[in-house]
């Protein structure tokens, strides 16, 4: 017989154990609930497969959320990387834009095969150096020259593709001939953005005249209407999205220093603008691929191996990681994207991925029409400028006036290439006192009278090609008020498709070296002083600023990227 006591206890013992058996039912049950709701919102978002009368853009049923690494090779699940970027958001909210297969993740810092090719990045990499300008210490470095040439593409220029400047003059209609082929695909699937630019070329071609601008100088540009209207266009309409994938130093890392500077110095600027840029990808115009050339030659190019193919593969590797993350290169086969490169392998390092090569905007300081890269009315060439003093980009700008230029033409440096040799053979040696050529400047001479004071002494500055067509003596004899000679042939003149060069400077055929002076002895007094006075209107549209000014290179840069995707947008 249980004593009172002994059942007060079990009274409270089952009292105690049913109220704990109700509250894990509770839980059970809320678990149930949670799952069920996870498992609704997972159909939800993800496409049902499609149909075998569907077109492509409904095909995209093994789509996977992009914060998910997928083996293609495994059939585990696939495992969190990481929580999902501004842009990831944006394609949860768009899954009918995905691409059709996703992979990993691209990192330089991960170890990539390519063939027979292993990648390993960053890793420092000694250049060679040269002293082009002797007793100054103001030398160029430039990359040991490697063969790389490509099959010449012999394609006819499509008529139906009529720039938005269809301009009279008659260098404008020779320059036309030389067009490579570029045919513009249609976009898979239409965007706002798209209309927004197709609204801005219509306004650009009804462009009213403008007979008087006093912050324009109309002699200097192809057609002054067209330049100012789409220019006020960019202003009021341009974003630029920017791929934040890829880490430092080969993205993201700007080199403000050498004769490379160019791509750096846009790098800092856009990346540091707000007017231009956009964190919305639905909104973007363009989109940048923010790497250097001339760091991913530090990082992946092995001394002495004399290839750049590890260079070309980790540049496909990248775009490839990008256009199976997200949507946007596939939308236009990588129309509307753009990269900036000054060094002189940076249109070679495009040639594993088509795409890139064919489609894509690339601003190139070596922008050379004979090697089948560079797409002429389509790419954009970037001057190359070479800056000594990051902190102060303009401290050498600046010459002396017409009376106190007392030398006809000069020109000092290395014998790089096929053309310089020539010039040394025919001019060098102080074979005519007007004309100073010299393969090294002698010290006995740069005691006297430096690099830098022959150019702004100088009428004329020779600015021949060396192992690539670009070169930075012709930013830097606009710099000193010196008119540049160019000699190199298939070479696009940095911002051809606006400014007329033919009003600052004079191109000289290679052909026509030994009638060097002979041509400029031929220039007159008059046109002399006009090439001269165009030189130093010129000069503000090759200036950086720590903070970009209106009409400045960083925004020449960026129109012609504008004006370039512009006049390749069609009525669908």
């Amino acid at each position: 017989m249980r004593s009172p006591k002994l059942k007060l206890l079990l009274h409270q013992h089952h009292r105690l154990g049913g109220a704990t058996s109700t509250r894990q039912r509770r839980v059970i049950a809320a678990v149930i609930l949670t799952s069920a709701t996870a498992v609704l919102l997972l159909l939800l978002i993800t496409p049902s497969a499609p149909n075998s009368n569907s077109n492509w853009t409904s095909s995209h049923w093994d789509w996977m959320p992009p914060f998910l690494s997928v083996d293609a090779d495994s059939t585990s699940p696939p495992a969190p990387l990481s929580s999902p970027s501004p842009v990831d958001n944006w394609m949860l909210l768009h899954p009918q834009t995905q691409t059709q297969n996703y992979s990993p993740p691209f990192s330089p810092h991960s170890q990539i095969e390519f063939d027979s090719y292993s990648i390993t990045a960053p890793s420092p990499s000694p250049t060679d150096t040269f002293d082009d300008f002797l007793q100054e210490s103001e030398s160029e470095s430039e990359s040991p020259h490697i063969d790389l040439t490509i099959p010449h593409e012999h394609q006819q220029p499509d008529s139906s593709d009529i720039p938005i400047s269809n301009l009279d003059s008659t260098q404008s209609q020779a320059l036309t001939s030389q067009i490579q082929s570029f045919q513009p695909q249609a976009p898979r699937w239409p965007s706002l953005a798209d209309q927004e630019l197709l609204l801005a070329k219509r306004e650009v071609e009804a462009a009213p005249l403008v007979s008087d601008d006093p912050a324009l100088y109309a002699p200097l540009f192809r057609n002054v209407s067209i330049f100012k209207r789409s220019y006020e266009l960019m202003e009021k309409t341009l974003k630029v999205y920017i791929y934040q994938e890829g880490e430092k130093p080969i993205f993201h890392t700007p080199e403000l220093k050498g004769i490379y500077a160019s791509e750096g110095w846009f790098m800092k600027l856009l990346e540091g603008n707000k007017q231009y840029t956009t964190k919305d990808p639905a909104r973007a115009h363009l989109f940048y691929l923010p790497y250097s050339s001339r760091r991913l030659e530090y990082a992946l190019y092995v001394p002495g191996s004399h290839t750049i193919v590890p260079l070309s593969n980790f540049v496909k590797g990248y775009v490839e990681m990008l256009s199976a993350k997200y949507p946007f290169w596939n939308r236009t086969r990588g129309a509307d994207h753009f990269f900036v490169a000054c060094h002189d392998w940076g249109p070679y390092t495009t040639k594993l991925h088509e795409e890139l090569r064919k489609n894509t905007i690339k601003a190139l300081c070596n922008a050379d029409t004979s090697e089948g890269v560079f797409i002429q009315g389509k790419d954009v060439s970037l001057p190359e400028t070479f800056i000594k003093f990051p902190k102060r980009p303009q401290r050498d700008v600046g010459g002396k006036p017409v009376s106190q230029r007392t030398i006809l033409a000069f020109y000092a440096g290395q014998m790089h290439g096929r053309v310089r040799p020539i010039l040394v053979q025919h001019w060098g040696d102080d074979r005519d006192p007007e004309m100073r050529v010299y393969a090294r400047l002698p010290k006995s001479i740069s005691r006297k009278m430096s690099y830098s004071q022959h150019m702004k002494s100088s009428k004329y500055c020779i600015c021949p090609m060396g192992y690539e067509v670009n070169s930075p003596r012709i930013v830097e004899a606009i710099y000193n008020g010196c008119v540049p000679v160019i000699i190199a042939d298939h070479f696009v003149l940095p911002f051809n498709e606006v400014l007329n060069w033919q009003e600052f400077s004079v191109v000289v055929l290679e052909s026509d070296i030994p009638k060097l002076k002979e041509i400029l002895v031929g220039i007159s007094q008059k046109q002399y002083m006009d090439l001269w006075m165009n030189v130093n209107r010129v000069q503000r549209h090759f200036l950086w600023h720590m903070k970009p000014e209106k009409y400045d290179l960083f925004h020449m840069l960026l129109h012609s990227i504008w004006f370039s995707r512009l006049n390749h947008m069609h009525s669908p």
